[in-house]
């Protein structure tokens, strides 16, 4: 699964695992936010969201852990990364 080819196809949901205040500092467009922290005891949310799900952080690494339990929970998802790049390959396609 391509981070790119999701965007570029506007496939999905962008969802940033970041915490509120990193996110309102700076976001993907139409992006939401559901911290790292709550993504267990928001599973039901999540589910519900158009998937293949893109998760970004500042970095990766908690994108990264997201993607990992996702996965496991049988939800369709990649790790785009940090935020910035996804909101590169978004501005590209707008």
């Amino acid at each position: 699964m391509n981070v790119e080819q999701i965007i570029k196809e506007n496939k999905g949901t962008v969802v940033d695992v970041r915490s509120p205040e990193e996110f309102m500092g700076g976001n993907v467009v139409e992006s939401i936010n559901i911290p790292l922290q709550e993504i267990t005891s928001r599973i039901d949310e999540i589910q519900s969201l158009q998937q293949p799900l893109v998760l970004c952080c500042a970095s990766g690494n908690r994108s990264g852990q997201a993607h990992m339990y996702l996965s496991q929970m049988g939800i369709e998802c990649c790790n785009g990364g940090s935020w910035l790049d996804v909101n590169f390959y978004k501005s590209k396609n707008a």
